[in-house]
């Protein structure tokens, strides 16, 4: 296994690396509170939540190849364990944090064995359109979940559609002032924007909700501030826990790396699609499982690639791991001299912030598009939003890949299957296969635009006849086009041998043109080349049409 350490990073100039270090800066501003946030969710000790933010990112850094996504603490993954950890020690307890670091760890090894096995490729399986769904209902999902504290008024349910409930039915009970704030910092955010889109003004709404709350005392007047946070380093050391209890944490580690390897994959792959990039989906999860070993070490949790966050860096100007690597040494300052101020920032600033990230995720336009081009993607996409939406993230993503696996096999299930006929002019073209097509009298060339295997081999069966049967004079020679066939399994085997005989009886020479070697492999491995004959098996399209006729070959339109 050879390393490549900081591939998201270099290359890196002092152009780069000073707009890179601003974004990290800008990053931490909106992310230091956020994580408090997480480790809120997650029962842990509030200053977990910062832990997450300093020695998992610069293992990510390390390690990984994506160049935006920001590996933290994320709400799906620390909902997930929570729930299992809960039963087994108090929250925030020694014993719950040090069950917590095991998970982290138990993760990190999947990951790792993930990373030995190159599962990465899995992120191939998500499709552009699907992206467009999951981050459209990723937003939607964000911003409702922002509206509690927006509004001053408490949402304690995980679900969106719970959510939009308890915010309609507490409407008369909003709180002014927070919802002044809120309006402020969002018009503000959304405005400056579109005008100065390099202006740091999410910065500036983190650092003047501060100064304002501990000037005219925010919480006294009802509106909600964070409150008191520990401060200092982490200390470094291995999660304290038994094999009994190792053992029993064994399955929400399998969930947290199931969710970690779907999320992560989805939201480094749209943000590379996004500026034309590739990704190494087998670095990411090394650099994902040294990042989570790192939470275990440090008295973390698992740790996860987060899009919300990853979608605040993009805003924020970050084009590298460099502006984590920057982030990271901010929440270190702010563990050693500036922890005490956080208690005073109101929720509803950052969860304004949040709310604009949210808008930005909500792609009207490129659905609109895809609406326009291909009404059964946007399809797709519009399902993996609702999906996201109603089910959740961590539900979401795999109906994502799922649906993306489906519109695959949906697509070699039903191939394009066309008949070479000749037109005004007498070449052959191309035309949708339907009975009582013939290319020359005696003669059908066939096109099938998939492999062949266990579910569309009847399909190709079933056309071949209604082909033969259906043609206007008897015929004596079918071709098919196999440009589009590279592999050809057992069952199709079986199916296209018993095809060419029952044809042979009836009089008909069945001839394959454009055979590459791949596909003449399966064919000799599976018995079709003795049933056909070798002689009746070409490389091109030409020669197989001047063994039937040494004229015919003319006619064909290349």
């Amino acid at each position: 296994m050879a390393f490549e350490f900081f591939k998201g990073v270099r290359p890196l100039n002092r152009a780069t690396a000073l707009r890179d270090a601003i974004a990290g800066v800008q990053l931490a501003s909106m992310n230091v509170p956020q994580l408090l946030g997480y480790a809120r969710i997650a029962g842990m000790p509030a200053v977990t939540g910062l832990y997450t933010g300093f020695l998992p990112l610069i293992a990510f850094a390390l390690f990984g190849a994506s160049r935006h996504l920001v590996v933290a603490a994320d709400s799906a993954t620390a909902t997930i364990f929570a729930s299992k950890l809960s039963t087994m020690a108090t929250p925030s307890s020694a014993e719950y944090v040090a069950l917590a670091g095991m998970t982290a760890l138990l993760t990190a090894v999947m990951l790792l064995i993930a990373r030995v096995f190159k599962l990465g490729f899995l992120a191939d399986f998500l499709s552009r359109t699907v992206l467009v769904g999951f981050l459209t209902g990723v937003g939607v999902q964000v911003g409702v979940a922002m509206l509690g504290d927006m509004l001053g008024i408490t949402v304690n349910s995980r679900r969106t559609v719970l959510q939009i409930k308890q915010i309609v039915l507490q409407l008369p009970q909003i709180h002014g002032g927070t919802l002044a704030i809120s309006a402020l910092v969002v018009v503000a955010i959304l405005v400056f924007k579109r005008v100065r889109p390099r202006w740091p003004v999410p910065l500036v709404a983190v650092i003047g909700g501060i100064v304002a709350s501990a000037l005219f005392d925010f919480q006294r007047h009802g509106v909600a501030v964070i409150g008191p946070v520990a401060g200092g380093l982490p200390h470094v050391a291995f999660p304290a826990v038994g094999w009994f209890q190792m053992i029993d944490l064994l399955q929400v580690a399998a969930s947290c790396f199931v969710i970690i390897v779907a999320q992560s994959a989805a939201t480094s792959r749209a943000f590379a699609e996004k500026y034309g990039e590739r990704v190494d989906e087998d670095a990411n999860l090394l650099g994902l499982a040294a990042a989570n070993a790192a939470a275990s070490m440090s008295g973390a949790f698992v740790v996860n690639g987060s899009l919300t966050q990853t979608a605040m860096a993009d805003q924020a100007g970050a084009r590298s791991q460099f502006a984590q690597v920057v982030f990271a040494g901010v929440v270190v300052i702010v563990l050693l001299f500036l922890s005490r101020w956080l208690q005073y920032l109101p929720h509803c600033v950052l969860a304004a912030i949040v709310f604009t990230i949210a808008v930005g995720l909500v792609h009207i336009g490129q659905l609109i598009d895809i609406r326009k081009e291909s009404p059964g993607e946007f399809g797709l996409a519009v399902t993996t939003a609702i999906a996201v939406v109603v089910i959740g993230v961590e539900n979401g993503i795999l109906i994502a890949i799922g649906l993306s696996l489906l519109r695959h096999v949906r697509h070699s299930y039903r191939p394009h299957t066309m008949v070479l006929v000749p037109n005004e002019e007498g070449r052959w073209m191309p035309v949708p296969s339907h009975a009582g097509l013939q290319t020359d009298p005696g003669l059908i060339v066939f096109r099938f635009g998939a492999d062949l295997f266990y579910a569309n081999d009847h399909l190709f069966v079933d056309e071949v006849r209604r082909l033969v049967d259906g043609a206007p004079t008897p015929v004596r020679w079918f071709l098919v086009d196999a440009a589009a066939i590279t592999d050809l399994d057992y069952s199709a085997g079986r199916s296209v041998n018993e095809l060419c005989e029952s044809l042979r009886e009836r009089g008909v020479k069945v001839i394959f043109g454009r055979v590459n070697r791949y596909l003449r492999a399966d064919m000799d491995r599976h018995g079709i080349t003795p049933v056909v004959g070798a002689q009746n098996i070409y490389t091109t399209l030409h020669e197989a049409l001047a063994a039937v006729h040494p004229n015919l070959d003319a006619h064909a339109e290349a």
